[in-house]
């Protein structure tokens, strides 16, 4: 479907989808979803991504703008991902730049790029910008923060110290709307049943890996990482003990979304995004047991497991989405 079928120009709010990791699509897929219910303003889809088959709305393919060897990515430390001479970047930017123009859109939300958020607001278009854990305090990071209108990030209130190194001026723009799981909550701890014994399931994530425990003991383990990896984890999820897994957004949300008491192992990631959630989570008084590497035995999960996993309630309620529109539908009013 073209950008701006079947919309009058005015009607349309921009997101654009980073193409490395899930939860960004998640997110967007599920506001694209909310709006479409509520009779939201249409929501088109930017991205390297194909379009997927749940989107409601318009989907423009950006072409792609990495490559080997680029010349001057960073414009002497002011941006992440500039290079010279980049036909991807190019022909990218001005994709945008040609819908933009096309279906004048009311705001874009941008998750995640400082680049794809100044070309936005040099059309003259406010911008949503959502943003990650971790320490940020790195001159792109910060310009991007300046030049956007608001800032979201996808954790709770209560979870302090989530992000590092950004002015209190900036902070006063950031919404807090909690976790957002593509699956609903569970209304019970219980909501499936159990194996017979422990039973513990390990989220490495598509790309992932994670060894599992040289000596499992009395557990027993479902892997879902590469090759064992399932677009629908949820009722695996459900069926756990415990839930073993990294530290990213969507993991976590969908963690506490089941309501699993979890040992939650932080990965190397930049900007020590994985590093900060798990000090919040070690901190917080929330239903994990944070370790440094993947368990080689049973103790962690046996620790784990006498956690109640109804205490993610204020990790994440169910209603992210619905403060998430309330903050891109509130910009879009102005």
């Amino acid at each position: 479907m073209s950008a701006g079928a079947g919309t009058r120009p005015g009607d349309v709010v921009g997101y654009y989808v980073h193409h490395v990791g899930r939860g960004h699509l998640h997110r967007a897929t599920a506001l694209a979803e909310h709006l479409a219910a509520t009779g939201g303003p249409a929501l088109t889809g930017l991205s390297s991504l194909p379009r997927p088959a749940r989107w409601p709305g318009d989907w423009v393919e950006l072409p792609l703008d990495d490559g080997d060897e680029p010349a001057s990515p960073t414009a002497r430390g002011r941006l992440h991902w500039a290079p010279l001479h980049h036909d991807g970047l190019r022909d990218r930017s001005a994709a945008v730049s040609a819908w933009i123009a096309r279906a004048r859109p009311r705001a874009v939300v941008v998750d995640v790029s400082v680049e794809m958020v100044l070309l936005v607001r040099l059309h003259g278009v406010p911008v949503v910008s959502v943003v990650l854990p971790g320490r940020r305090d790195d001159a792109p990071h910060l310009l991007g923060f300046e030049a956007a209108d608001v800032l979201v990030g996808f954790w709770p209130a209560q979870a302090h110290d989530m992000l590092h190194g950004v002015p209190f001026e900036t902070k006063d723009r950031l919404h807090c709307v909690g976790a957002l799981s593509r699956f609903a909550v569970a209304e019970s701890s219980q909501d499936a049943p159990r194996r017979t014994g422990r039973h513990a399931v390990l989220l490495a994530g598509a790309g992932g890996h994670a060894p599992l425990p040289a000596a499992p003991g009395a557990w027993t383990w479902t892997v879902l990482a590469g090759d064992g990896w399932v677009e629908d984890p949820f009722s695996l999820l459900l069926s756990a003990d415990v839930v073993v897994t990294h530290a990213g957004q969507n993991a976590l949300a969908e963690t506490a979304a089941a309501r699993r008491p979890a040992v939650v192992v932080p990965q190397a990631r930049p900007h020590d995004e994985q590093a900060t959630t798990g000090s919040v989570l070690r901190e917080g008084g929330w239903p994990a047991v944070v370790l440094d590497a993947w368990p080689t035995d049973d103790e962690a999960l046996e620790k784990a497991a006498v956690l109640d996993g109804r205490d993610w309630a204020g990790w994440c309620d169910g209603r992210a989405v619905d403060r998430f529109a309330e903050v891109v539908l509130g910009v879009v009013a102005r």
